[in-house]
């Protein structure tokens, strides 16, 4: 079976409901840029450059010499990155959710987004 950068990309992800937490992505770059977002910036900064690693035709084991292996190495970095960027999407959309309701002057205890 033979597999591209392209469609392992896709692959990863779809996991947890990736795709549709770009969006939410985007807009906790934007609040941590400007300073609102309390985060550090490893938190940030590893896991856009794993994405950017895996999406790179520059890699430390080369997909053309090593077919197996330059696709595991891939593989390895987004299993790293994804969950990584989803549960600090999850930790911004629940600081969002407490920022929101807070200034309506009630409490978020335990919070699940749902929509």
């Amino acid at each position: 079976m033979k597999y591209s950068k392209l469609s392992l990309a896709k692959e990863a992800i779809s996991h947890k409901g990736f795709v549709r937490k770009i969006p939410d992505i985007f807009r906790m770059v934007k609040m941590w840029r400007k300073g609102a977002y309390p985060m550090r910036s490893v938190d940030m900064i590893l896991p856009m450059l794993g994405l950017l690693y895996v999406i790179s035709p520059i890699d430390l084991l080369p997909d053309i010499a090593l077919p197996v292996l330059g696709i595991m190495d891939d593989l390895a970095v987004l299993s790293l990155v994804i969950p990584k960027l989803i549960k600090e999407v999850d930790r911004f959309l629940t600081w969002e959710a407490e920022r929101k309701y807070s200034a309506a002057g009630t409490t978020v205890i335990d919070a699940e987004i749902v929509k």
